[in-house]
């Protein structure tokens, strides 16, 4: 059978999900400003942040301490991951009720291709309002949803009406849409390279569109070609639920540059538990932890060290990603991104793992 020139792929993105789930399951914290995360005493990470602490600048991976000095009547309380995953699964099994074509990003957000699906309806508007009602219906939490023609601009469009909202950006829409948008409202593009995009005048979807792949390439890379495409709407990725991931990761570009070597501790660990939480989703492990860092001066180095079993406690690859921080510059030299990535992954994990036994040598990759 052919496939279908135009796909219609939905994009589901729960509403500050953990601090979603400790609001709907303590009556105490709705209503009030709920950071997810570290202790600001222990020098912790916010790890999520409720749309009432949002409102004071608070979001995740920002250092507890900074967060109380915006909100100082924020309160505070620890993740339950446990309780994060089985509500994700909750979510997850009414995305099949409607299509078997569902490609998770994460514990919170997944994509959906609905061209073809289970209850042959051939409105994929309404389709997502469906799985929006379903998912209040059965979970008492609210989820924001983007309906287009691809992956791009369907995750664009789960931004634009949160929280609890739902957009719908058309085929023949997109072009004007993308060049009214902000450049900075585009996914994949970053604060470092924000900036560099309003110094070389370009501020809108428009302004980005005038420049040529070959002059993109030039100032980004090959990341270049990839803002030539989502300008114009192009992006002939396809929803993949068997994806079979070559490695796991997690990393985050800071408004600001840290050099708070106990800060950076902390935010590791938080990196390493969202990661952990991804390996026990695809029952897998890995062999291998890098470290990624990005200096303020915009150096990129990364360090890793792989073993002879595979991993996939948050506390292991935590141990093993601040270990090899000792091979950099972190601490007398300021950073502004950070990230763990796990690979050489075993996809289908039948007791192959160890505790793992620290100290140990390191490989640079």
């Amino acid at each position: 059978m052919d496939e279908p020139d135009i796909r219609k792929i939905i994009h589901i993105d729960m509403d500050a999900f953990y601090a979603s789930v400790e609001q709907r399951d303590f009556p105490e914290y709705r209503g009030k400003p709920l950071i997810v995360g570290g202790s600001p005493e222990g020098r912790g990470v916010v790890a999520a942040a409720s749309y009432e602490v949002r409102k004071f600048g608070v979001h995740s991976a920002m250092p507890a301490a900074k967060a109380v000095r915006l909100c100082p009547h924020a309160i505070f309380v620890k993740p339950r991951f446990e309780v994060y995953r089985k509500v994700s699964k909750q979510i997850r099994e009414i995305f099949y009720k409607f299509t078997d074509l569902v490609e998770p990003l994460s514990l919170d957000e997944a994509y959906l291709d609905v061209t073809e699906n289970h209850i042959n309806l051939p409105s994929a508007t309404l389709i997502a309002k469906k799985i929006r009602q379903l998912i209040k219906k059965e979970t008492r939490l609210t989820a924001s949803a983007g309906v287009a023609h691809n992956k791009f601009l369907a995750k664009i469009a789960s931004d634009l009406n949160k929280p609890d909202g739902m957009a719908v950006i058309l085929p023949e829409e997109a072009d004007e849409f993308l060049e009214q948008l902000e450049i900075g409202t585009f996914h994949g593009i970053g604060d470092a390279t924000e900036s560099k995009m309003k110094s070389l005048g370009i501020h809108t979807g428009k302004d980005l569109k005038q420049w040529s792949e070959i002059e993109l390439v030039e100032q980004f890379g090959k990341t270049g070609r990839y803002y030539y495409n989502i300008v114009r709407g192009i992006d002939h990725r396809k929803v993949k639920p068997d994806r079979i991931p070559k490695s796991i990761g997690k990393e985050r570009t800071f408004t600001e540059d840290v050099d708070d070597i106990s800060w950076i501790h902390n935010f590791l660990r938080e990196l390493a538990g969202k990661i952990a939480d991804r390996l026990h989703q695809k029952n897998a492990g890995g062999k291998t932890v890098t470290l990624k860092v990005r200096y303020d001066d915009f150096k990129t180095i990364t360090r890793s060290n792989s073993f002879s079993h595979y991993i996939d406690e948050a506390s292991d690859i935590a141990d093993t990603a601040i270990a090899l921080l000792d091979e950099t510059k972190v601490g007398d030299q300021k950073v502004r991104l950070l990230g763990i990535t796990m690979s050489n992954l075993n996809l289908s994990k039948k007791g192959h793992f160890k505790q793992l036994e620290i100290p140990f040598d390191s490989s640079h990759e």
